[in-house]
């Protein structure tokens, strides 16, 4: 079971492929307990769970092959966060777990070449203040459609780029490689709310 409030989050990072290992760093320096997710048993208790970029097909395959589905959908239907980044958003979309009502396109910003950074304002819904966020697209997807339920936090000319559901956040950029931590502390409020959101139902 995750912690209790006031303890540190609990953050997984799947190990399957790209840079988790960024990712952890990052959520350390938030002041996580964060670590990798290569087995079924390494979601237990978590509080959250990154998802994050490399190739979308290769993670699915991945999640297939270990068994992971199962204990990422548990994770998810306990209402505990879940952030997928790049490719990780293709694998949250309608057409992979189905984790959030959206469908992404792949390499929608062009192959490896046509890789950039860009500053993006997000919503005030966001909550993560006001100042741009620099993000980094790489073979990234952005967002084709997605049912009203999905909130757009930011979009890149007129294209959904970070999007929310419930306890779903997506991305299509890097936020583990700019030093910018926003986008995973805001997936770490959202397990804090999940936490407390536990701990007032079980005192009822």
């Amino acid at each position: 079971m995750p912690g209790e409030p006031g303890e540190r989050l609990r953050v997984g990072v799947l190990a399957s492929q790209g840079d988790f290992a960024a990712h952890v760093r990052m959520l350390e320096e938030l002041g996580a307990d964060a670590g990798e997710v290569r087995t079924p048993g390494d979601l237990s208790g978590l509080d959250a769970l990154v998802i994050p970029g490399g190739e979308s097909t290769t993670i699915s395959k991945a999640i297939e092959r270990d068994g992971l589905e199962p204990a990422i959908r548990e994770h998810f239907q306990a209402g505990r966060p879940i952030l997928g980044t790049c490719a990780g958003m293709i694998v949250c979309d309608r057409n992979h777990l189905g984790l959030i009502d959206a469908e992404a396109r792949r390499n929608a910003f062009g192959r490896q070449l046509q890789s950039f950074e860009a500053d993006l304002e997000l919503d005030p819904a966001a909550g993560v203040g006001p100042e741009p966020i620099r993000a980094a697209f790489i073979r990234a997807p952005w967002i084709d459609s997605h049912g009203d339920g999905v909130e757009v936090l930011a979009a890149w000319e007129g294209h959904p780029v970070v999007i929310r559901e419930g306890t779903v956040l997506a991305c299509s950029f890097h936020p583990e490689i700019t030093g910018d931590s926003r986008i995973h502390a805001l997936l770490m409020a959202m397990a804090t709310a999940a936490r407390e959101r536990v701990a007032e139902e079980a005192g009822r």
